[in-house]
């Protein structure tokens, strides 16, 4: 049941906020060339995408979870991209959006960009964190020490 929640919601998170909203809603406005630049938007993609995929299965079948905060990994996750960056999930939707951006070159996109990412900072630092901190103790703690939050 689980492998069917954390799908449905990477279809749906997926979905609609790097897919449906970025690129039906926001192909409008001012407009960059981007020029042979738009190329990086491809290995963007598909890094992007292998790390939100990479990071969806570790959820699931090591943390025994989803990324959903209402069904949360039973188990501390920190393998995979977890060993380099705290929230590889929101790291490779960012290069997913930045992708958008580069590739069809509207302002709007890369306005969605530092505004998701603004949105998505507060929510780890005042809903996240404190609670993996509450739910794992001590090897939340050691984790936060030796993994950096997004870079």
């Amino acid at each position: 049941m689980t492998v069917y929640k954390s799908l449905l919601y990477l279809i749906f998170e997926a979905g609609l906020f790097a897919l449906y909203i970025p690129l039906v809603f926001l192909r409008s406005g001012a407009r960059i060339e981007t020029g042979v630049v738009a190329f990086l938007a491809l290995p963007l993609w598909l890094i992007g995408g292998l790390i939100v995929l990479r990071s969806f299965w570790d959820f699931t079948f090591k943390g025994r979870g989803t990324p959903v905060p209402m069904d949360p990994p039973k188990e501390l996750v920190i393998t995979g991209f977890y060993r380099y960056v705290r929230n590889p999930i929101y790291v490779g939707v960012l290069l997913i959006f930045l992708g958008h951006f580069l590739w069809l070159g509207y302002w709007a996109l890369l306005i969605y960009t530092v505004f998701a990412f603004i949105g998505v900072h507060f929510f780890v630092v005042l809903y996240e964190e404190p609670t993996l901190k509450r739910k794992f103790g001590a090897a939340y703690e050691d984790y936060l020490k030796s993994v950096p939050r997004w870079i």
